[in-house]
């Protein structure tokens, strides 16, 4: 449907930007009458900005076509991140520039005395995040008395951030009359008290249920050895090649080793963290936007609402903590109506974790294993024949070059050579190990790992090795033999028995094999928990003939023997070190 109604100089800005019909936030805030105060959930990428935007405008202009003069801002929003911010004030610079409005930016990490000087100036809508907000108006840089409109945008993550006290000091110093309009992915229980707190009769707006899940997001988890992560990275970047992608871990450590290592390997990266200064989060950022870059690897909180339109791919290099983190990463991707695709890694010690993850999210996941290298090729190939440098006209020029290739040269050659090319372009896909059971869903039965052995060598002709992982943390021969045959340098005929242990896993490796093996794990010394060390055989005793035993004094030599009383005190109602009489036999 096309666009309801709204103030003719917007309306001229959303036919230079191509808008023809609205998103469902858009058209439920425009329905909705233009002076009341509004509560809307709606999930991230909807077209918000848009949407309050608009809805402001007849308050803010009246029937007026421009503002007139700035002063003390009319409108304010305030947004979490630095990020969203420059995002919000960006969208709202173009929305409103058929008006003459002046926009101005108050965030952290950016020259204070600039803003300042803006806001002197005069602006008429002032975009900014708390803390700095907060700053401003303590030090009476921001004039709040002629304020119309505060728009709170993901009130949600500013709450769960700590932005409560903030919040409250910056809407309390504005009129009681102004309108109100929050924008949260959930209205839970602390928006709500937000909200009865400083609206007036709002209007309640839902777009979607509770945490729903992106219904153009595409969720896939893959299977891998705890130590083959970063490889399932490397395959899946590889294999969706999509414009965009973003990679979450847990910490800035992660993050930053992880960027180092697909620098290293060829990838066009950058990296999102806490550390970073302003300007260097911008400058990743802007090379995501260009193309300059076209994978992010990022913590949770620096990826807070980022929106990057070519995003096509997330990646969970670490499992989210909880259904919210899953929802929210993922909501990176699948924004404005475009398709996406939501990747969980998932180490099998952590199986049983992402299932239940995913089942309280109530998400539709395909398992299977990582993508291979032949996978990768093979799309790869597919990719180059899809490629518009095969169906552009040639120019002269081409031609002229052409026939100068053909007369040297076969056209074998050439197109031998033009794959050549491509190919070293493209950063090499990793070898990863499958288990055997790539495609198979998740089972629900709980099962007992497989226990016993695979082959029965005599005694002697294996040698034993010890992982310190058992079934507490869910070993299971399906992963430990790749991660064996990976760490060792060996193939499952060198592998004998397996045994799984509560703590620990003991297992054979033929005396064939064992010089090589001994040499490749102590190559690769340890891999994260997987430090393969030597061990005895279980239930042998130690080669070599048994120590003597410790012999006391003779009879009646030497001092006498010290009682202890048993371990944690004597036991209630009996004295320590005195006989008990159990009466007669």
């Amino acid at each position: 449907m096309p666009f309801p109604t709204t103030h003719p100089a917007l309306a001229r800005a959303l036919a230079a930007r191509g808008y023809q019909e609205p998103t469902p936030v858009q058209a439920a805030v425009l329905e909705a009458a233009a002076d009341r105060d509004l509560l809307v959930s709606a999930q991230t990428g909807s077209g918000k900005t848009v949407a309050f935007g608009l809805t402001a405008a007849d308050t803010l202009l009246g029937t007026a076509e421009r503002f007139e003069k700035a002063g003390a801002p009319l409108a304010l929003v305030i947004a979490p991140t630095r990020e969203l911010a420059l995002q919000v004030s960006g969208e709202l610079s173009w929305l409103f520039a058929p008006t003459g409005a002046q926009v101005a930016t108050c965030v952290g990490g950016m020259d204070a005395r600039r803003e300042q000087r803006a806001l002197a100036a005069g602006a008429h809508l002032v975009v900014g995040t708390p803390g700095r907000l907060r700053d401003h108006l303590e030090r009476g840089n921001l004039d709040l008395s002629a304020l119309r409109v505060a728009v709170l945008d993901e009130a949600d993550e500013m709450l769960d951030m700590g932005f409560r006290e903030d919040l409250e000091e910056i809407l309390d110093a504005t009129p009681a009359e102004r309108r109100t309009l929050m924008f949260s992915a959930t209205i839970a229980k602390e928006i709500a008290t937000l909200a009865r707190r400083y609206q007036k009769d709002a209007v309640r707006i839902d777009t979607l249920r509770r945490d729903e899940a992106h219904g153009d997001i595409e969720y896939r988890a893959i299977r891998v050895a705890p130590n083959e992560i970063e490889n399932a990275v490397v395959n899946l970047l590889r294999y969706f090649e999509a414009p965009g992608a973003l990679i979450f871990c847990a910490t800035r450590e992660k993050v930053r080793h992880l960027y180092g290592s697909l620098r290293e390997r060829g990838f066009s990266a950058v990296q999102l963290s806490g550390e970073l200064s302003q300007k260097e989060r911008a400058d990743a950022l802007q090379a995501l936007r260009n193309g300059h870059a076209r994978a992010c690897v990022a913590t949770d909180v620096a990826a807070r609402g980022l929106d990057l339109p070519d995003l096509g791919l997330v990646i969970h290099a670490e499992l989210p903590a909880n259904k919210a983190g899953l929802l929210h990463r993922s909501g990176r991707t699948g924004r404005a109506g475009r398709k996406g695709v939501s990747v969980l890694v998932v180490p099998y010690t952590k199986r049983r974790q992402a299932e239940r993850l995913v089942e309280s999210a109530n998400l539709a996941v395909e398992w299977s294993g990582a993508p291979t290298a032949e996978e990768i090729r093979a799309q790869d190939q597919v990719r180059l024949l899809a490629d518009p440098i095969l169906t552009e006209a040639p120019t002269p020029e081409d031609l002229a070059l052409a026939d100068r290739l053909l007369e040297g040269q076969t056209p074998q050659a050439i197109a031998a050579a033009l794959v050549r090319l491509h190919r070293s372009r493209l950063p090499e896909p990793e070898e990863m190990l499958d288990e055997g059971d790539r495609g198979r869903g998740p089972d629900p039965r709980p099962q007992r790992p497989e226990r016993g052995p695979r082959i029965d060598y005599e005694a002697g002709d294996a040698a034993w090795f010890r992982l310190p992982v058992g079934r507490t943390k869910n070993a299971d021969p399906k992963w430990l033999v790749p991660l064996i045959c990976r760490l060792g340098h060996v193939t499952k005929k060198d592998i004998g028995k397996i045994l799984i242990f509560d703590r620990e896993t003991k297992f054979e490796i033929t005396r064939e094999a064992e010089g090589r093996f001994r040499e490749a794990v102590k190559a690769a010394g340890s891999s994260g928990d997987m430090r393969v060390e030597p061990a005895g055989a279980p239930g042998a005793r130690p080669e070599g003939p048994r120590p003597p035993r410790p012999q006391g004094p003779p009879h009646g030599k030497g001092p006498p023997a010290k009682a202890y009383p048993p371990k944690g005190g004597p036991p209630k109602g009996r004295k320590p070190n005195r006989p008990v009489n159990r009466g007669p036999a």
